[in-house]
């Protein structure tokens, strides 16, 4: 999934920001977004995404997707999540979203001490969706796009209140898997999940 891209722009500052959304969560894939942002048309109130409201995220999401010279989502399913481990799955998830974009990045900024194998020139940067605009932007997109995949997922699966915890380990989550049990979207490689299947 892409968007708003030249494929003839100049790669000389097509820097990329890369960030993954969902490694905590008990169901549902984990998402990562690949953004290069174009320096001519600005976006105010670029942020780590868990600092936003879920109302502004979506805002942001628009302008970036609107204004970025190219962006691309992601993912790895829970397939490969309970096979692989969710470290690597989410490095998964990162990789595709930046092969993903239509310009090819002359570098990419990572969110995180881990990048992905890429061909590209890449750097690690902890805390880079609270430092870097470009990797804030990333963030916002990939939680986003992982948000509104869950809320579909919830009318897939209905009872476990996926549309409002987005699958992440709250009280009502963790009583709907002890009485309805796991469904196919969830990462049976998660202790909760793995313990609800046994009792």
């Amino acid at each position: 999934m892409s968007g708003n891209t030249d494929r003839n722009s100049s790669t000389n500052k097509s820097i990329a920001g890369v960030d993954e959304a969902g490694r905590g969560p008990l169901a549902g894939p984990v998402f990562a977004a690949a953004v290069i942002l174009d320096n001519r048309k600005s976006i105010a109130g670029l942020a780590d995404s868990k600092q936003l409201t879920a109302k502004k995220r979506e805002y942001l999401a628009k302008k970036i997707q609107e204004k970025a010279k190219a962006w691309a989502i992601g993912r790895a399913e829970v397939e490969e999540i309970d096979r692989l481990n969710i470290f690597q799955a989410s490095l998964l998830a990162m990789q595709r979203a930046v092969y993903a974009l239509a310009i090819i990045p002359s570098l990419v900024l990572v969110d995180g001490k881990h990048s992905p194998k890429l061909d590209y020139a890449t750097k690690a940067i902890i805390k880079g969706d609270e430092k870097i605009s470009v990797i804030s932007a990333a963030s916002i997109l990939a939680k986003v796009h992982r948000d509104a995949s869950m809320v579909l997922l919830d009318i897939e699966y209905p009872g476990y209140g996926l549309a409002q915890h987005k699958g992440y380990t709250t009280r009502h989550h963790l009583q709907a898997l002890k009485k309805l049990g796991p469904s196919p979207i969830h990462r049976r490689s998660f202790a909760p999940v793995r313990e609800s299947e046994q009792a």
